[in-house]
């Protein structure tokens, strides 16, 4: 007669542990930014501002050392006519 009331102790006791959980989960920092709208909005706006910060920086980065590569190529002379130019602009006078 004591197998049922233990079956319904340990079913209660595995009932507990999603609700611990989703507690847990809920007491998360992300997810507590993203249950206010204006600190969303604020995360969001600073995550863009970096975003677009770091597309500037690596795509210039990226342009200046292939810009730089490219003029060191004298074989083919259209392209590097293009990159002493790029080279040429990015220096300026």
């Amino acid at each position: 007669m004591d197998r049922p009331q233990e079956d319904l102790d340990r079913l209660h006791r595995d009932l507990g542990r999603p609700a611990d959980e989703v507690g847990a989960f809920n007491a998360h920092r992300l997810v507590r930014v993203h249950n206010n709208v204006w600190r969303l909005m604020w995360w969001q706006f600073l995550r863009g501002l970096a975003f677009g910060l770091g597309t500037v920086v690596g795509a210039t980065a990226l342009v200046s050392v292939v810009a730089l590569i490219l003029g060191q190529i004298e074989f083919i002379p259209i392209i590097g006519e293009i990159a002493r130019a790029i080279i040429e602009e990015i220096n300026g006078p």
